[in-house]
C-alpha cells in the first residue's frame, strides 16, 4: 500500500515537473533532378531511399527535370544534356570546390581514369561525377542466331564477319538482322575510336569524314539497302526492337545488359564492339559516357555539406555494385569493380568485363565527342539519315555535316567569348 503511494507520488511530481522540449532536427532538403526514362528513374529510387534512411540529417527526393527547367541541387546529366550544362557552368558549383568547402574527404584519382575523361578542368579537377556510365558494345540474339546456323558463342569479332551473321540472318528469315541505338555516339565517335579515327584535327577543327569513318558509314548504307541494317531512329527505339527479340544484332550501351538478362523471353549474348580488320593497328579503345552528377551553384552551407555526403554515399562500393546490377553502369573506382567482381556471377559478370576491356584499350581519348555537343549531334543525325534514304553518298554527307558542325561550332566559341569578356567599364565619371 505504501508502495502504490509513493508511486503515485512519483508520478504525480513527473506529471507535475515542466516537460523541456527537444527542439526537432529539420533534415535538409536536396532534390535530385534527371530526364531518365520511367524505368531507369525506378531503378534508382532504392539508393535515394537507402541514403535517407542512413542520413536522418539529409533527405533527398528524386524529381524530374522538364526542359529550361532551373537546376536543382543535384543534376543526373545525361549525354545529350552535356553541352548545355558545359554552357551555363556558372549556374553550377564544381564538385571538387563541393567537396572541399563541406570537408568531405575526395580523391578524384581513384576514380577510374577512363570515366573522369570529359568531367575534368585545365587542371584535372574534376567538376562533375560520372555515376551512370557504360560503352557500346554487341548484343547478339542467340535463338536467332542458332536459327540461322550461327554459334552465338562465337559472335562476330570484326565488321566484315559482322557482315556476313547479318546475311545468313536474312537468308533465315530476319527482317532486322542489325540495328543501332545512338548512331552518332555509335558510329562516329566510337567507331572512330575504337579503330584509331580522329573526330578533330590539330587545331580542334571537327574532322570525322576521314577514310575510316567514310568506309563505315558507306558499308553501313549498303547495308541497309540490302535490308541487314534497319534503322530506327537516332535514339534508343533500336533498344526495344532489340528487347522484343525483333533484331539478331545491336549496338548500344552496355548498361543494358543486366535489363535484357533479366528478360526471360530473350536469350542475350555479349561481345565486344566489333572493330575493321583492315585498319592497322585496331581495336584501341571505346568510350566511357553516360549520365554525370552535376553541383548547383549558390547553395547553402548546409546544402553543401549535404550534397557532398551524397557524392561520398555514391562513392561506396556496395552502392556502386547495386548501381551495376540495377541499371548495368560501370563502378566508378577499381574498388568498387574489384567488389563487384567478386559479388557478380556469371554473365552479370562477363558484360562488365568485356565493356572495361574495351575501355582499356591502347588508344588515346579524344578532346572532341561529337555525340555530346547537342547542336552538331543533330546534324550529324540529319546527314546520316540522308545517307539511310540513299539521298547522299557516305562521303558527301560527312563533309555536309563536318562543314555544318564547324560553324555551329564557331558559334559557340564566340558566345564562350563573350560570356568570359571583362564588362566594360562606364564610359565617364559624373
Amino acid at each position: 500500500m505504501l508502495y502504490s503511494r509513493i508511486l503515485m507520488a512519483a508520478g504525480g511530481l513527473i506529471l507535475a515537473a515542466p516537460i523541456l522540449a527537444v527542439p526537432a532536427v529539420t533534415p535538409v532538403q536536396l532534390e535530385l533532378s534527371h530526364r531518365l526514362d520511367e524505368v531507369r528513374a525506378e531503378r534508382l529510387l532504392p539508393l535515394i531511399d537507402s541514403f535517407n534512411k542512413e542520413n536522418k540529417d539529409v533527405q533527398v527526393t528524386l524529381v524530374r527535370r522538364g526542359e529550361g527547367d532551373a537546376p536543382k541541387q543535384l543534376n543526373l546529366v545525361t549525354r545529350e544534356e552535356y553541352s548545355r550544362f558545359v554552357a551555363n557552368k556558372s549556374k553550377f558549383k564544381p564538385l571538387h570546390e563541393v567537396m572541399r568547402e563541406a570537408k568531405e574527404k575526395f580523391d578524384a584519382s581513384k576514380l577510374s581514369p577512363e570515366l573522369r575523361d570529359g568531367l575534368t578542368d585545365a587542371k584535372g579537377q574534376l567538376f562533375a561525377l560520372p555515376v551512370a556510365f557504360s560503352t557500346p558494345v554487341l548484343y547478339v540474339n542467340k535463338a536467332l542466331f542458332r536459327k540461322a546456323g550461327l554459334d552465338p558463342e562465337n559472335p562476330p569479332k570484326t565488321w566484315f564477319e559482322a557482315q556476313e551473321a547479318a546475311g545468313k540472318l536474312a537468308d533465315a528469315g530476319s527482317n532486322c538482322p542489325f540495328t543501332t541505338s545512338w548512331p552518332v555516339q555509335v558510329f562516329i565517335d566510337n567507331v572512330s575510336a575504337w579503330n584509331g579515327a580522329e573526330v578533330n584535327d590539330a587545331k580542334g577543327k571537327l574532322a570525322f569524314n576521314g577514310l575510316a569513318q567514310v568506309k563505315h558509314i558507306a558499308m553501313m548504307a549498303t547495308w541497309y539497302k540490302s535490308k541487314y541494317f534497319s534503322y530506327f531512329g537516332p535514339k534508343d527505339e533500336a533498344d526495344n526492337r532489340f528487347a522484343k527479340g525483333e533484331c539478331g544484332m545491336l549496338t548500344s550501351s552496355s548498361s543494358l545488359f543486366a535489363s535484357f538478362n533479366e528478360n526471360k523471353s530473350l536469350e542475350v549474348g555479349v561481345a565486344p564492339l566489333p572493330y575493321h580488320d583492315d585498319v592497322y593497328g585496331a581495336p584501341k579503345n571505346t568510350l566511357a559516357d553516360g549520365s554525370s552528377l552535376w553541383l548547383a551553384s549558390g547553395m547553402k552551407p548546409a546544402e553543401i555539406k549535404g550534397a557532398a555526403k551524397f557524392v561520398n554515399y555514391v562513392l561506396g562500393p556496395e552502392v556502386q555494385i547495386g548501381l551495376t546490377l540495377a541499371g548495368g553502369y560501370l563502378p566508378m573506382t577499381p574498388v568498387a569493380r574489384a567488389a563487384a567482381s567478386t559479388k557478380l556471377l556469371g554473365a552479370d559478370l562477363g558484360g562488365l568485363k568485356i565493356a572495361y576491356a574495351q575501355l582499356q584499350g591502347k588508344g588515346v581519348s579524344p578532346k572532341v565527342r561529337v555525340a555530346q555537343i547537342e547542336q552538331v549531334r543533330q546534324i550529324v543525325e540529319e546527314e546520316l539519315e540522308t545517307v539511310w534514304a540513299d539521298k547522299k553518298p557516305a562521303k558527301e554527307a560527312l563533309d555536309s555535316a563536318v562543314e555544318r558542325g564547324n560553324a555551329v561550332m564557331l558559334k559557340i566559341a564566340a558566345l564562350d567569348a563573350a560570356n568570359v569578356a571583362p564588362k566594360s567599364k562606364g564610359k565617364g565619371k559624373k
